[in-house]
């Protein structure tokens, strides 16, 4: 019994060790593979929403890419404005977990308009989704499937300008960001939709997520389920996120998915550390905004368009004025 004790300890010593060399050598950010998107007219065709954003889709090149994160190959998306270089970079920090609310062919069109503004967008689909290699982790390891991204900005210099580095993210994309927020300086500006900030408060409202998405997806929940979830809820520690990115925070009184509560505390949190952040509750909006899709549209556009594009002064947040 010890020698075979023994035996299996050294195996999985060399696993870990192996798995160790593996990482070091990690090309992150390696663009592995960029494949032209053309999108099908059928495709336009068959979605209302999609339909009116005809004109607007020819004007914008899209990309199919796969890129390497901690030696895993990771799937999603670019797209940018047809003949114009060195733009600003959004990165899109989807919502939802594994295959749920993924980024696809069909909705990643819907992306065209940023794009058509003058933006580089990157849509990634993280580790365990889309195709992408690896296992989700909710707010984990996956982090790096965001940073990673980073390396791969500054090799494309040509077309995007690695100065100017903005993150846009729903629900779940919105604790990505707050988790991106607090391991670089690099973001220009950020708009967070429906955020989720207080994982703990989403699984007591939520049992279903506790259960089918925190307790399968987040490693060691069973034995570790406080510290799990204190570490990826941005209320927890909001001193930690980059204090000058500014930070759009928007959200619907009438989300079921994510409390509008967390983006309001939220918001209290970053008043007290006079962090720059707007905050802008929408009444009635569900968890997409729908009701508000054009309003919600515009918003994002003219945020990153003040501090990302144009990288505007923020106003002096001490007391002033009559």
């Amino acid at each position: 019994m010890k020698i075979a004790a023994r035996s299996l300890f050294c195996s999985w010593t060399f696993i870990v060790l192996f798995a160790e060399v593996i990482s070091l050598h990690a090309e992150n950010g390696k663009l592995l593979r960029r494949t032209e998107m053309p999108i099908r007219a059928e495709l336009l065709q068959a979605n209302p929403f999609l339909a009116r954003l005809s004109n607007i889709v020819e004007r914008v090149q899209f990309w199919k890419i796969t890129y390497e994160s901690d030696a895993l190959k990771i799937n999603g998306y670019m797209l940018g404005p047809k003949g114009k270089k060195s733009v600003p970079c959004i990165i899109m920090a989807r919502g939802g977990n594994r295959d749920f609310s993924a980024w696809t062919d069909t909705n990643v069109v819907g992306l065209a308009t940023l794009a058509d503004a003058g933006y580089f967008l990157i849509a990634s689909n993280y580790r365990g989704a889309g195709g992408s290699e690896g296992q989700d982790e909710f707010g984990g390891r996956d982090v790096n499937d965001i940073l990673n991204l980073f390396p791969m900005i500054d090799s494309l210099k040509e077309e995007i300008d690695p100065t100017r580095i903005g993150i846009s993210g729903a629900s779940r994309g919105g604790m990505m960001t707050y988790l991106t927020l607090a391991r670089t300086k690099r973001v220009s500006a950020v708009v967070i939709t429906s955020g989720i900030a207080d994982l703990e408060n989403n699984g007591r409202e939520r049992p279903e997520m506790e259960k089918n998405v925190f307790a399968e997806l987040i490693p060691g929940y069973a034995t570790n389920r406080v510290t799990a979830l204190q570490s990826r809820s941005a209320l927890r520690w909001p001193e930690k996120l980059a204090k000058d990115t500014p930070i759009l925070l928007l959200a619907g009184t009438g989300d079921w998915r994510v409390n509008p509560m967390d983006s309001l505390h939220m918001a209290e949190k970053l008043y007290k550390l006079k962090h720059p952040y707007r905050l802008m509750v929408f009444e009635g909006g569900d968890h997409g905004l729908s009701e508000f899709a054009l309003e919600r549209r515009q918003i994002i556009r003219e945020w990153f368009d003040r501090y990302l594009r144009d990288k505007q002064p923020w106003p002096s947040l001490e007391p002033h004025g009559n």
